[in-house]
């Protein structure tokens, strides 16, 4: 049973990293059009987010309706402004579902990174500029910033 929500969870993280590392529904919104692509993926975030107990916590009524009536209405969203809200719906729910830890990796880890990466190319290490992109090294300081403060 343990093994079997670990393999869920990490599903779902695995997925919720694919929506925000894609941009969500990528260049298509980039000209304030959505496609079914991006409607499936919009269902899809929805689900996570009803699992994950978020999607009633922070959206609002007038939020959820339209998530709920865009797929069934529609298979295009060709208004910019509808696509737009679309979006930003999306966006805080994979906010809203991202670990307390991979936040603290984003906003701690991932500049502090960039800073030692710069510091050490500085003083002549050749390879210090993969330090930055590197999540072991993020993750490692992410960790012991959290341990001092």
């Amino acid at each position: 049973m343990a093994e079997m929500l670990a393999k869920e969870q990490d599903f779902s993280s695995r997925r919720i990293n694919e929506f925000s590392e894609s941009g969500l529904m990528g260049e298509v919104l980039a000209i304030g059009k959505l496609s079914e692509r991006g409607l499936n993926d919009l269902a899809k975030i929805r689900l996570l987010a009803l699992r994950r107990g978020v999607f009633f916590r922070v959206l609002s009524r007038v939020e959820r309706a339209l998530i709920y009536l865009a797929p069934k209405v529609t298979r295009n969203v060709r208004s910019a402004v509808l696509a737009n809200a679309l979006n930003s719906i999306a966006r805080k729910l994979l906010d809203a579902m991202e670990s307390k830890f991979k936040r603290q990796m984003r906003q701690v880890g991932v500049p502090l990174a960039k800073k030692i990466s710069k510091i050490a190319w500085k003083w002549g290490n050749k390879t210090a500029c993969e330090w930055a992109n590197d999540p072991g090294f993020i993750q490692y300081l992410t960790i012991t910033y959290a341990g001092v403060t």
